[in-house]
């Protein structure tokens, strides 16, 4: 991505994970941008992050600050998931405590990503601990806005959702911690950040359902949480390259006004 310049927001066991960082022209230290740092998507196991490369251009030209983290994986690292939510609170953190530096505003910080990456900012926005135990807690890893694309957000049983049993035991040893303190679904909060979730109906990796069931535990708790739910659309249909082109830009376009909704940017 050589559009982007990087830094190492954290190193652990002699690995450098990079966040690739999207700015404006002519963005200075002195400027308080808002900001986004996106995850990809890949059951915490593989992916790229290259998934959110286009995204992270567009907001960049529109005058937010874009960053895609890196963070380890089961395929390269050999980590469980629990690790992966550790990284993605650090990747918030660093950015918050180094905002006046990078010329972002530390108020105005948004976490998204995909399918597990969407998991990762809603986790690190709703679940307690998971904390980096080399981190700086003193600084909130909590984002000020979400923005989700077919997030893993209902990973437990709960009322009307009962088809993940059959395969608890198999993603209880991909995460390394039980489902209940992996899902971010039942730790939703009063006052949680904004939330944006875009979310394909034919969905048969994460179904739909837990989508809605996430966004009426947020409204319920009074939140804000805005479910963009597309027909016939499956998993991952949102990515940039798939299909004719029309679902991602119906998504960035939501997306784009989500944030001019949050006053983060200009109306186009």
């Amino acid at each position: 991505m050589p559009e982007a310049r990087t830094e190492v927001y954290k190193s652990v066991d002699g690995v450098e994970l990079r966040a690739w960082i999207f700015a404006p022209d002519g963005h200075a230290a002195e400027d308080r941008r808002a900001a986004v740092v996106f995850f990809f998507g890949g059951g915490w196991r593989n992916g790229t992050p290259t998934q959110f490369r286009e995204h992270s251009k567009h907001l960049a030209e529109r005058g937010m600050v874009a960053v895609v983290a890196d963070y380890r994986v089961a395929s390269r690292h050999g980590v469980k998931a629990k690790e992966c939510v550790e990284d993605a609170k650090a990747a918030v953190r660093w950015l918050r405590a180094n905002a006046f530096r990078l010329g972002v505003d530390p108020d105005r910080i948004a976490a998204g990503g995909g399918s597990a990456g969407g998991h990762l900012a809603a986790a690190a926005a709703m679940l307690p601990g998971f904390d980096d135990p080399a981190g700086d807690k003193s600084v909130s890893a909590v984002p000020d806005a979400l923005a989700l694309f077919n997030p893993a957000v209902v990973m437990a049983p709960e009322d009307g959702f009962e088809q993940i049993d059959e395969r608890r035991v198999a993603l209880e040893d991909r995460i390394g911690a039980p489902l209940e303190s992996f899902s971010p679904y039942p730790y939703v909060w009063k006052g949680a950040p904004p939330t944006i979730m875009f979310h394909g109906k034919a969905d048969t990796t994460v179904p739909y359902l837990t989508a809605e069931m996430f966004c009426d535990a947020m409204k319920a708790k009074g939140n804000r949480c805005d479910l963009e739910g597309y027909d016939g659309a499956g998993h991952g249909f949102f990515n940039f390259g798939r299909g004719d082109g029309s679902a991602y830009r119906s998504t960035l376009s939501k997306l784009d006004a989500f944030f001019v909704s949050l006053g983060w940017l200009d109306a186009q």
